[in-house]
């Protein structure tokens, strides 16, 4: 089946079955490998692509839910202000050991700054739950939100 999905402001047209997730898509059929597999139950994060805005799991998100919402990837994600200050603040404080997680980690971090220019701890934390680091960089990646809001 025939989709036209837009990421990173690019309208791209794709024939896959609509029940294959967005990150397959991206992945595999885009050749976008920015975005990670992690888990495929939507439990760690690594996938975290941003939809109308919105931290969302790629992994479990299938492509024919998409319709006419904007897509945003890691490989975008320094294009905005927002953006490339946090991929600057994590260079900076030094967060990524193996950095498998970090394209998720940074794309929930963007979402929560764009709803939260100055947050707490308490929001950090909340906002990043769901974001599995298995280096344990979790004080750092604080850091360096806090380093990055405007």
């Amino acid at each position: 089946m025939a989709f036209t999905i837009k990421v990173n402001g690019t309208p791209h047209s794709v024939d896959v079955d609509g029940d294959i997730p967005l990150l397959w898509v991206l992945r595999d059929v885009l050749g976008m490998t920015g975005t990670k597999f992690g888990c495929g139950q939507a439990l760690c994060g690594a996938c975290t692509v941003h939809i109308d805005g919105v931290a969302t799991r790629s992994c479990i998100t299938t492509i024919d839910g998409i319709g006419d919402s904007e897509i945003t990837t890691i490989e975008a994600i320094g294009e905005t202000p927002q953006g490339k200050a946090l991929q600057q603040a994590w260079l900076d404080i030094d967060v990524p050991q193996c950095g498998y997680c970090q394209s998720g980690q940074i794309m929930s971090a963007a979402a929560l700054l764009a709803e939260t220019p100055k947050p707490s701890d308490a929001d950090i934390d909340a906002a990043m739950s769901g974001n599995v680091c298995r280096c344990g960089t979790y004080q750092r990646i604080r850091a360096a939100i806090h380093r990055a809001a405007v």
